[in-house]
C-alpha cells in the first residue's frame, strides 16, 4: 500500500529551518473527490516565500498553521482523476505541499495546471524558468518596470532563478544589465553564462565602488530581490524617475536585517516603486509562459538548476536560498 509522507509544521523557526521544526507523518494517500485529482509529487519548488509562509505575520496568503502540511508548489503525476480533461499519467503543477501525495483541484492562489509537453523542454522547467520563477521575472521586467531599449538595469540576487531570468529578459528588450550576486564565481557566471553586462559581488570590500563603476550614468530600473543595505546602495544609483520592481526582501525573511529604508531618497528622485507578487500574475501567465518557453527552446535565454534529493531534505534545501549556495532554480526531487 502506498504511504504518504508529510512534513507538518510543528514549530515556527526564528532563524534557520531544520527538520526539527516539523513532524514527519505517514498516512495513506488522501481520497479523491469529484472535481479533483490525486497527484504523486515528483519535484517541489523551493522559494523564499516558503520561509515567509512559516511566519505568523500578516502576508499575502495565510501563514501555514501549526500541524498543517508545509505549503509549496510542486510538479506531480496524476495517479487518479475525477476531473474532466485530466487523466492518470498527466503531469501537473499545483500546491502539492511537502508530501508524497496531494489532492488538487482548479482554483485557489495558483490553481491546477497541466504541464505542456514541449520538445526539448524538461517538465521541471515549468517549476522554474517556464513557470512561477520565470513568470515572476517576466512580470517584474515587462509588466511592472516596462524595461526597454537603452535602459540600464540592476538586478539583485541575480544568480537565482528569478534574478537570472529577469536579467536575461531585460537584455532581450535591449537593456544594459548589471547583476549583483554573492561571491566572485557567481558574479562572473552572470556575465559568462547568463549574458549580463557586468556582475558584482556584494561581499567584496569595494562593492560600492564596483557598483558606481558599472553604472557611470546611473540606472533606470532596479529589479529588487534582497532589501536592506544592498537595496539602499542600488537605489542610490537610480536616476530621477527610475523604476523599482520590488520582487522580494530575502535579507529579512530569516529574522535578520531591517525592512526600514530612507524614503526621502525615493521622494527626491521621484522614483516609482511597485511591489508585485505571483498571485497577481494570472492575466499575464499564458503570454509569459509562451515567451519564456519560446526563448528557452531557441536558446535566447538559459537556466540552471540545483536539485536536492529527498523529501526530508526540503528544510535543508530551503536554507540554501539564504546561504547563497544554489545556482538558478532550487528543486527537491521527492
Amino acid at each position: 500500500m502506498a504511504v504518504n509522507r508529510q512534513l507538518l509544521l510543528a514549530h515556527r523557526p526564528e532563524d534557520r529551518v531544520s527538520i526539527d521544526h516539523f513532524d514527519v507523518a505517514e498516512t495513506p494517500p488522501p481520497p479523491v473527490e469529484d472535481g479533483s485529482v490525486l497527484v504523486r509529487t515528483r519535484f517541489l519548488s523551493v522559494d523564499p516565500t516558503n520561509r515567509v509562509w512559516m511566519k505568523d505575520v500578516p502576508q499575502y496568503m495565510p501563514p501555514v498553521a501549526i500541524g498543517e502540511v508545509m505549503r509549496s508548489g510542486g510538479l506531480g503525476e496524476v495517479v487518479e482523476s475525477r476531473l474532466d480533461n485530466f487523466a492518470p499519467g498527466d503531469l501537473v503543477f499545483g500546491m502539492t505541499g511537502w508530501q508524497d501525495y496531494a489532492v488538487l483541484k482548479p482554483g485557489g492562489a495558483l490553481g491546477l495546471a497541466k504541464i505542456p509537453a514541449l520538445p526539448g523542454i524538461a517538465p521541471e522547467k515549468f517549476l522554474g524558468i517556464c513557470g512561477p520563477n520565470g513568470v515572476t521575472a517576466w512580470a517584474g521586467m515587462i509588466d511592472v518596470a516596462r524595461v526597454g531599449e537603452g535602459d540600464t538595469v540592476i538586478v539583485t540576487a541575480a544568480a537565482g532563478s528569478v534574478g537570472s531570468a529577469a536579467g536575461q529578459i531585460a537584455k532581450l528588450k535591449g537593456a544594459r544589465v548589471i547583476g549583483i550576486a554573492g561571491g566572485p564565481a557567481k558574479a562572473a557566471k552572470l556575465v559568462d553564462d547568463f549574458g549580463f553586462d557586468a556582475g558584482i559581488d556584494y561581499r567584496a570590500d569595494d562593492f560600492i565602488d564596483q557598483l558606481k563603476a558599472a553604472t557611470p550614468r546611473g540606472a533606470d530600473v532596479l529589479f529588487e530581490n534582497v532589501g536592506g543595505a544592498i537595496m539602499e546602495a542600488c537605489i542610490a544609483r537610480l536616476n530621477p524617475r527610475g523604476r523599482v520592481a520590488l520582487c522580494g526582501m530575502i535579507s529579512i525573511y530569516n529574522g535578520g536585517g531591517s525592512a526600514r529604508h530612507d524614503w526621502s531618497v525615493m521622494l527626491a528622485k521621484r522614483l516609482r516603486v511597485e511591489g508585485f507578487n505571483l498571485i497577481d500574475c494570472g492575466p499575464i501567465w499564458a503570454q509569459a509562459v509562451r515567451d519564456l518557453s519560446g526563448w528557452l527552446a531557441t536558446e535566447q535565454i538559459r537556466d540552471e538548476e540545483t536539485i536536492v534529493d529527498g523529501l526530508e531534505r526540503a528544510p535543508e534545501a530551503l536554507n540554501m536560498l539564504f546561504d547563497g549556495t544554489n545556482i538558478g532554480k532550487l528543486l527537491v526531487r521527492v
